[in-house]
């Protein structure tokens, strides 16, 4: 699974987060509970350089809780502070602005001790498309303030937005890699609607899916689509789904591709559980 997708307004949003950083004291890097590796951009570690980092764990309501645990023990192990967040509820947000004044700390410390005035710690948010990063500051913020969509791309350019007297966020839009050279993040990216349906194989990802949760989580298949067996390639599931729902075609055929789009659906929304498709010790 080789995807390619690199909208031009993602590059310009590149740039302008790199000239940008002089600006902010701490970035806010967002990534999707569910696949916190896959949804790291690696370009954001070379924007970021030094700058003390806040990784929000958002959408975890869907990600299983006890590896969002492990994930959030990873990266406070690794000089970034980590803290789980559903955007939807609110759960978590309370705690942000405290870690954003402990990263900035040292810089508010500095410069007081230079003459200069006290001012708010300024932040970048980054993130790749789609994984609820205008929710996140909208939630911060207490209403709303950033463009939201369930979809990539939303954001357009950059918006500077008030939290409270003393923390101010440069919002960005989502930036993506130019190409995702391992198949395995492509197919976690496109699970979790990171990237435009357009550029995959709608069948293909829903199956290589719902084959994973038959191994990984059988119980939650069989419940939820009325499964007896979960044996066979991952047409053959899709196919068996289909038959179960009534997802039939003119002539009696079952239609894989109402099935591909439900279970995307299903999952993306947490109609089948709450999972995480990736551990810190297995990437």
């Amino acid at each position: 699974m080789v995807i390619h997708w690199y909208p031009g307004h993602m590059a310009k949003a590149r740039r302008l987060a790199k000239e940008n950083l002089k600006l902010v004291d701490v970035v806010i890097e967002v990534i999707d509970a569910r696949i916190p590796f896959s949804s790291r951009n690696p370009d954001i570690n070379e924007i970021a350089g030094e700058k003390p980092r806040l990784v929000v764990l958002n959408k975890a309501d869907l990600a299983d809780p006890g590896l969002t645990g492990e994930w959030e023990r990873y990266f406070n192990s690794r000089k970034c502070l980590a803290v789980p967040v559903d955007s939807v509820s609110g759960r978590g947000i309370n705690g942000v602005p405290a870690l954003i004044g402990k990263l900035a700390a040292p810089k508010m410390v500095s410069l007081a001790a230079s003459g200069r005035r006290p001012r708010a710690a300024r932040c970048m948010v980054l993130g790749i498309p789609n994984v609820g990063k205008s929710l996140f500051i909208n939630r911060l913020v207490g209403k709303k303030v950033a463009r939201t969509g369930n979809r990539p791309g939303v954001t357009r350019g950059r918006q500077w937005i008030r939290v409270a007297e003393n923390i101010e966020l440069m919002d960005t839009p989502g930036i993506l890699w130019p190409k995702f050279g391992d198949s395995a993040v492509a197919f976690r990216l496109a699970v979790t609607g990171a990237i435009k349906e357009e550029v995959y194989d709608y069948c293909e990802v829903a199956g290589r899916l719902v084959k994973w949760l038959a191994e990984k989580y059988p119980q939650s298949v069989r419940e939820r689509y009325k499964l007896d067996e979960l044996t066979g390639e991952p047409g053959e599931l899709l196919e068996a789904i289909g038959r179960k729902r009534g997802f039939y075609v003119q002539g009696g055929a079952v239609s894989v591709t109402t099935s591909a789009r439900t279970v995307l659906k299903e999952f993306r929304e947490g109609k089948l559980g709450r999972f995480t498709l990736e551990e810190p010790g297995c990437v």
